[in-house]
C-alpha cells in the first residue's frame, strides 16, 4: 500500500468510501453487515486506514456499521472519518446533539477526522452563520480531542470554496472534492486545487471514477489508453492520475463488493503517475467524454444582455452540463438541483421567455430556449 504523509501520521493513499456498501435486496438502507465485515479485514490486512463515513450514508446505517466493523481492531490501527450533515438544512441547530449521537452510533470516543459535510450553493449562508454556532462547537471539540482533524467536503463552485475559505480556512486542515481527471477541467478541479494551495489545505478526493464513468470508455478511448500501458486496467488510470498531484493524500474509492476493493488495493500497491504522453492522451479522452454530452457554451455573455429576463445563461447551462452528464452515466445527479435551490425563483430556467433573443447573438448557435425549458423539466 502507498501512504502519504499528513502531519506526524502516515494515510494509506487508497481510502475505504463507505457510501456504497454491499446491501441485501437492493435496499439501500439495509448493509449487508458480513460482507463488509469481510471488505474491511481484507482492507486492514492490506494497508488501508482511512475509512470514511457519514450521517446520512445508507439511510443513516453506515456509521453504525462502519463503527462495529472497525471496533474490532486496535484504535491506532484505522482512522475514522465522519461529517457534519448540513446538506440538510434542518440540522443546523443540532450540531452538539448529532455529533454526540456520531459518536454513539460509531461506538467510538473521538474522531480521526471531521467535516462540514457538502459545502455548497445551498447551504454556504448557512455554514457561516454565526447563530448556529456550528464552527465554534466543532473547534472545542477539536480542542478537547473528540475531534483529531477537522476539515470540509465542497461540492460548490468555485466562488462558494473561496467565501468557505475566506471565512474559516485558518481552521480548515484538509478538503475533500470531486476530483478525477474529467472533472480537472470540467468543474475546475485544477482551480479549486491551486486556491486550497494557498492556504495549505491538502486535498482528499471523492469520486475518482465520476461514480464510474470513468471505468467504463468506449472501445477507441480503451485501445488508446493500452496501447500506452497494456497492463494497466481502466479504471486505474484514474488514480494514476491522482497519483501524479502532490495535493492529494487519500483517494477515496466507494467500493460494492470485494473485487472492486481487490483490483483498488492492487492498483495502489504501487505508484505510478502518468508521464508527459499518458498525461495528454488522457485529457483528451476527458475533452472528448464532456463533448459528447454537454452543450458547447463559451461563457461569452452575449445572450445575457439579450435576455429580457435577466438569467444568467452560461451559469444555468453550465449546471445543466453537469446534471446531464452525470444522469447520462447512471447516476444521481445533485450537484446542479442544490446550486439551484440558492437561484431566485425568477432567475431559474423554468423563468425563460423563450423569446429566443439570446439565440439571435449566441455565437455558437445554441437553442438556448429548448436548453432552459429541458432544465425546467429535469430538475
Amino acid at each position: 500500500m502507498q501512504y502519504r504523509n499528513f502531519k506526524d501520521m502516515k494515510l494509506s493513499m487508497l481510502g475505504f468510501g463507505a457510501m456504497r456498501l454491499p446491501v441485501i435486496d437492493g435496499d439501500d438502507a439495509k448493509i449487508d453487515a458480513e460482507k463488509t465485515m469481510r471488505m474491511v479485514d481484507y482492507a486492514m490486512k492490506h494497508g488501508v486506514n482511512y475509512y470514511d463515513t457519514a450521517w446520512g450514508y445508507h439511510g443513516g446505517h453506515s456509521e453504525e456499521v462502519m463503527g462495529q466493523a472497525l471496533r474490532r481492531f486496535p484504535r491506532d490501527k484505522y482512522f475514522l472519518a465522519t461529517k457534519f450533515p448540513g446538506y440538510d438544512l434542518a440540522n443546523m441547530p443540532k450540531v452538539q446533539e448529532i455529533f454526540e449521537k456520531q459518536l454513539e452510533k460509531t461506538g467510538h470516543d473521538y474522531f480521526d477526522f471531521y467535516l462540514f459535510h457538502n459545502v455548497c450553493e445551498m447551504n454556504i449562508e448557512q455554514y457561516l452563520d454565526p447563530r448556529y454556532g456550528i464552527m465554534d462547537y466543532l473547534r472545542k471539540q477539536r480542542e478537547c480531542g473528540r475531534i483529531r482533524h477537522l476539515g470540509f467536503s465542497c461540492h460548490g463552485e468555485l466562488p462558494v470554496l473561496k467565501r468557505f475559505l475566506e471565512a474559516y480556512g485558518d481552521d480548515m486542515e484538509f478538503c475533500q472534492l470531486q476530483l478525477n481527471y474529467l472533472d480537472w477541467e470540467f468543474q475546475h478541479g485544477r482551480e479549486k486545487v491551486e486556491l486550497l494551495k494557498k492556504y495549505n489545505i491538502p486535498v482528499w478526493v471523492m469520486e475518482p471514477l465520476r461514480g464510474g464513468k470513468l471505468a467504463h470508455l468506449n472501445d477507441d478511448q480503451k485501445s488508446r489508453l493500452k496501447e500506452l500501458r497494456p497492463q494497466e486496467e481502466i479504471p486505474a488510470w484514474a488514480f494514476r492520475f491522482l497519483q501524479g498531484l502532490p495535493e492529494v493524500r487519500v483517494v477515496l474509492s466507494g467500493m460494492t463488493d470485494e473485487s472492486q476493493l481487490k483490483a483498488n488495493i492492487e492498483t495502489f500497491e504501487q505508484d505510478l503517475p502518468l508521464n508527459g504522453e499518458e498525461l495528454q492522451t488522457l485529457m483528451q479522452i476527458a475533452e472528448q467524454l464532456a463533448d459528447e454530452q454537454t452543450v458547447p457554451c463559451t461563457a461569452c455573455h452575449y445572450c445575457v444582455d439579450h435576455c429580457p429576463a435577466g438569467l444568467d445563461i452560461p451559469r444555468l447551462i453550465s449546471l445543466y452540463n453537469e446534471h446531464t452528464l452525470t444522469t447520462k452515466s447512471g447516476q444521481v445527479g445533485f450537484i446542479a438541483p442544490m446550486a439551484l435551490a440558492a437561484f431566485p425563483e425568477d432567475k431559474r430556467p423554468s423563468a425563460c421567455l423563450h423569446c429566443r433573443s439570446c439565440e439571435k447573438v449566441c455565437p455558437q448557435q445554441i437553442k438556448i430556449s429548448e436548453v432552459m425549458g429541458d432544465f425546467a423539466n429535469i430538475v
